[in-house]
Formats: C-alpha cells, sequence, structure tokens
C-alpha cells in the first residue's frame, strides 16, 4: 500500500499545512496526517485541541486520516505500514534542516523514503509560530488559518474577530 504520513506539531494548523495536505492526497491512496506529541515542547494547544482542529480541516480528503504518535517518526510510520513520510519545504534553510532529518530517517529505517513538497509560493512565509504571535495580538489571521483554527486562536487568546 502507498501510505504516506505527513507530520508535524500542528500548533496551529495553517493554510500552509492544508495545502500540503491537499497536494499529497492526491498523490498518495491514503494519507495519515499525524500530530507528533514531544514531552519537551510546551505548546498554545492540547493535542487533544490540535487532533481536533486537524481532523475538521482534514475532512474534505476521503484518503487522509488524522492520527498522533510519541516518539521518532520513523518508527510510528513502520509501525502503521507508511512507505513514504511527506515533508514541506519554504526555504532554503528549510531544505537544509529537513535533508539532514531525511539522511538520518533513511540511514534508520531505508524503507522509508522522505518527498520534499516545496510550498506554493502564497503559503512560503506562513508559519505556526507567525500565526501564533499575530493572533496573540488580535491581528488578522484569517488569511492564514482556516476558520475553524482562526476562532480557536480568537477563544485561546480571548480576542475579537
Amino acid at each position: 500500500m502507498n501510505l504516506a504520513i505527513y507530520a508535524g506539531s500542528f500548533d496551529p494548523p495553517t493554510y500552509g499545512h492544508l495545502d500540503l495536505v491537499e497536494r499529497a492526497s492526491k498523490l498518495f491512496p491514503k494519507v495519515i496526517v499525524a500530530l507528533g506529541r514531544h514531552p519537551t515542547k510546551q505548546p498554545l494547544f492540547s493535542s487533544e485541541e490540535r487532533t481536533e482542529l486537524l481532523t475538521v480541516m482534514c475532512e474534505p480528503f476521503p484518503n487522509v486520516t488524522v492520527d498522533s504518535f510519541d516518539g521518532l517518526l520513523i518508527e510510528y510510520g513502520v509501525r502503521m505500514g507508511a512507505r513514504v513520510i511527506v515533508r514541506g519545504l519554504r526555504a532554503g534553510t528549510d531544505f537544509e534542516y529537513e535533508l539532514q532529518i531525511a539522511h538520518a530517517n533513511a540511514d534508520l529505517r531505508p524503507e522509508l523514503d522522505t518527498v520534499f513538497l516545496p510550498t506554493r509560493t502564497n503559503y512560503g512565509f506562513i508559519s505556526a509560530s507567525l500565526v501564533r504571535e499575530i493572533a496573540m495580538h488580535g491581528g488578522d489571521i484569517t488569511r492564514y488559518a482556516p476558520p475553524n483554527v482562526c476562532a480557536a486562536l480568537r477563544k485561546k487568546f480571548g480576542t475579537k474577530p
């Protein structure tokens, strides 16, 4: 089975993430959007909240499911029977970092390949941290994140639409 995994912290999910989900869903018969839980990070949204935000965001894609995992992505991928890990690239600095991880993953689990998808030009500057920062100060994030995410951020920060 050609199962691909698109993993991240998704804190919060953005239109950049949604673009990669949509594109991966057209390239692979089955895609898991996998929320990585990291014990050293202090996310704005709990893993349950992020899972719910992602589930709503991924509803239009029947071949996409949302899940979460602890530990190494490659071990999760092997457990799930994945063949491909999908990673998004925004800029050259992303490439260097992601290539290093892809090489380590290939060394540890050669049966998993990494596929890089460059972001669309209009999403190249969007990051979850940028969206959080704008939302925290009451700025308009509607062009950066889906409506359910915008509502969750407004609620989290107590800001108005």
